[in-house]
Parts: structure tokens; sequence; C-alpha cells
């Protein structure tokens, strides 16, 4: 069943237009504090369920936030507040201090002025579809407020920050350390800007920092995974070792090498799932997405690694790691998940992960990324007016069955509509550059002629 409000990663949308409206929000908080507390059974007779809240650096994160809180307190749900924090350091806290569920306020690698609602279970997970469904029946019904002496208290949780940085750090070897790396990490202005600095330093690293200076409309402006352009500026300028980029809330990573090449998810996947493997420590094999580079596949094949592909988000990457008691999987986006480490994708956990294969591989990462060469791969975001039925469109459907035919075996198309944005993504990869991006582009008029 199609659901209203939840996309693929929780709930989003422009500010001030719906959902993404204070009265909504509030509904939301209702709504969810009563499912959510709904199922948790291991309470003490007469305790009030809690829930973590956490943000990233949007100024609308201070009225979603207020919104949050009234919704919840209304559902007789007391609530810890963190303030701005990283996502998967929401995901660590609510399982840290017990809490029935933690709520995210992010649009991750958005533009400022676009917000959402993303919500963890009491085990640091994204919550199951059902689960999804039932605040969205809740949602329906009227929103009523309990007795005052059954309300929800807040309280602000003051240590966030420090319980999360000796998270990190727990998952880098103690018989390791970043000694003599120069490092420049750039924050994207975002909720990493005073988590990710203290990591990396703490462990030896030298560091330079860009993308720290949040101001509530600068995130992911010009920096972050979305435009890393600033970061390989830096990384070159400073004669750094190498770089590492986050996204606006802290699940995605990339990085650069000291001539100021970029690595995406699939390049750093391949970094830590062949150390891995060198080491004895891969368990199973390695789940992507749709969007994952067919030569990734084609190197773990020849590494007699198995390798599975989920519908696009980490979520759906997460099913599939669990479905087959896997521990590594990913996006090209950066979103990397090793659940050996955390229960949720963790742009400061997968880097620490790639420079523990630098170190005890006693090679640079720029040696590490000529391991695995990419194909070509073209991405074009088709903006649209309406929503269109892309398997039952037959101009679409027959250029797409021409570029297949045209690419053999050499490559692959893919359609797909974003889960967060009005936009479908075409996607096409091969061998031969100039033979992709003229397919790409052949495809995208047709959809773009069909959606106008």
């Amino acid at each position: 069943m199609a659901k209203k409000y939840f996309g693929t990663d929780g709930i989003r949308g422009k500010v001030g237009d719906a959902p993404i409206t204070p009265d909504f929000v509030m509904r939301l908080g209702y709504a969810a504090g009563r499912v959510l507390t709904s199922i948790e059974s291991n309470l003490a007779k007469g305790a009030h369920p809690a829930v973590l809240i956490g943000k990233d650096t949007r100024i609308s994160g201070y009225m979603l936030e207020s919104a949050l809180e009234a919704g919840l307190s209304a559902a007789g749900v007391d609530v810890l507040m963190t303030g701005p924090m990283p996502t998967p350091a929401v995901a660590y806290l609510t399982r840290a201090l017990r809490a029935q569920a933690g709520i995210v306020i992010s649009a991750s690698h958005n533009p400022f002025y676009d917000n959402g609602i993303k919500f963890f279970s009491s085990l640091g997970t994204k919550l199951p579809d059902d689960i999804e469904h039932a605040i969205e029946a809740e949602l329906d019904k009227p929103m009523q407020v309990m007795a005052s002496a059954s309300l929800g208290k807040v309280k602000r949780i003051k240590d966030a920050a420090g319980r999360y940085i000796e998270f990190c750090k727990s998952t880098f070897p103690t018989t390791l350390d970043l000694r003599g790396l120069k490092i420049v990490l750039d924050c994207a202005h975002g909720a990493t800007y005073h988590v990710a600095p203290p990591v990396f330093h703490e462990l030896g690293a030298e560091i330079i920092v860009i993308g720290n200076q949040p101001d509530g409309v600068n995130i992911n402006l010009d920096v972050g995974t979305t435009h890393p352009q600033a970061l390989q500026k830096a990384v070159v300028t400073h004669q750094a070792d190498l770089g590492i980029a986050f996204d606006g809330d802290g699940d995605r990573v990339m990085m650069v090498d000291a001539d100021g090449n970029l690595l995406d998810g699939d390049q750093l996947l391949y970094i830590i799932a062949a150390a891995r493997k060198q080491g004895g420590l891969l368990q199973g094999g390695v789940a992507g997405t749709l969007m994952t580079n067919l030569a990734l596949e084609h190197k773990l094949s020849a590494m007699s690694i198995p390798f599975t592909r989920a519908k696009v988000g980490d979520r759906y990457v997460l099913e599939q790691l669990n479905l087959r008691g896997w521990q590594l999987g990913g996006e090209n986006s950066g979103h990397i998940l090793t659940l050996d480490k955390h229960s949720s994708g963790d742009g400061i956990i997968a880097a620490l992960q790639v420079l523990q294969a630098v170190i005890q591989s006693e090679r640079s990462l720029g040696q590490l990324r000529e391991d695995l060469t990419l194909y070509p791969q073209v991405l074009i975001n088709v903006k649209t007016a309406k929503k269109i039925d892309l398997d039952r469109h037959a101009e679409i459907q027959a250029a797409v069955k021409a570029a297949e035919s045209e690419l053999a075996d050499s490559g692959r198309v893919l359609l797909r509509a974003s889960g967060t944005e009005p936009k479908i993504r075409v996607m096409v990869e091969g061998e031969n550059q100039v033979q992709v991006q003229m397919l790409a582009q052949r495809i995208t008029d047709v959809v773009t002629q069909a959606t106008s």
C-alpha cells in the first residue's frame, strides 16, 4: 500500500508547504508518540516513554523541533533534546539512552529551505513500513491531549556530542592511530561541524576544517558531498594527504585523495570490502543498489565476493544485509553501512573504516583508488510537472529498450522516480563515455517531453 507522507527517507519537503508546516509536524509528533510507544512493552509500570530528538543546522529546525516537542508531550511522551546532531548520532543515542524512538529533523543534502523528519526505532534502525503506515493512519484521527498530570516532560541531553564522539572513536582499532596524516574535513556547515573535528583530531590526525560555520541558511551551500569541489581545492592547497566530506546530516561521506581526485561511495565501499576480505573479516558479501556502478559488481565477482542490489535508499540496503546476515553495504551517494560498527549509515565511521584500510595497507588513498576503475555513468535529473507510470509509458520504454540494445552486455539503463524530490532520475552507464552520454540525453529528451 502506498504511503501518503513517508518517502524513502522519512517525510521531506519545502518548509512552509505541506507537509513541512508547524501544525502538521505537531500532529505528526502526536501520532508518532501514540504509535511508537504503543508497541513498547518494556517500560516500568507508570513510566513515561521517551523519544530523542536531534536536528541539523537549518534555521527551520528550531520551529519544527518545538512543534514535535508539543505533539509528543501531548501524547504523554517525554522528550530528550540533543540540539544539532548527525543523523547517525541520533540512531546511536536512541539505543544508548534506551529511548523508545529517535527523531531527526533534517533534509540531509537538500538546500536550507527544505526540511524533513526521519524516525528511528528503539534499536537505532529505520522504521519498517508497517509502523510508518500506522503513523499515517493515526494522523487521520483527531488529535487529543493527555490529562495535565500525564503530559510528557522535556530534557536537554548536555553531553550528547561527547557521547557520540567517543562512540565513533571506539569503532577504530585501539592499536592504530592517525598520526602522520594531514586531513581536510568538510562538514557542509551541517550537523557534523562540532563532532567530526574532535574525532579525527583525538585519533591523532592533523586536521584542517572547512564548512564548519553554520548560520542556519548555508548548510550544503557550495560545500559537502553535493559540492566536493571546495574539498578538492582545499586538499591540494594545503598539500593534505586526503580529504573527507560529509553531507548536512552526516550520514553520507565522500573522500578526496592527495591529488584532488574524488572517491564516491562505490569506491569507498570497495576499499572497505577489499580490506576486510584480505583480513578475513568480511562476513558474507556486499549489498549495493540499483545505482551501484557495474564495475564494482564485476570487481567483487572477480574476488569471489557475493553482491546483491537493493532498491535505492539505505533502508533497502539495510533490509538486504539483514536478510542475508551480511554487514557491509552502501550507495554511490556515500551512504555506507557497516553493521558490525553501527546500526545505520554513518559518514564519520565509514571514513574511519577507509582510513583503517589506508594505514594497514601502507598505501595512500590515491593508490587504493586505482584498484577500481569505475565505468562512465551519466545521471540526469529531470524535474517533473506531473507523475507518470514509467513502466507503462510506451515512448519512454521504447527509448530505454533501444538504449539497452545498443549497450548490449557492456552497460545498464535505469530510470526511477526520486523518493524525496519531484524528479525522475535517468541513469546510463557503460564502457564508452561518448555513447553513454548520447544515450542518456536521448532518453532524457523523451522523459522531459512526457512529463512537461
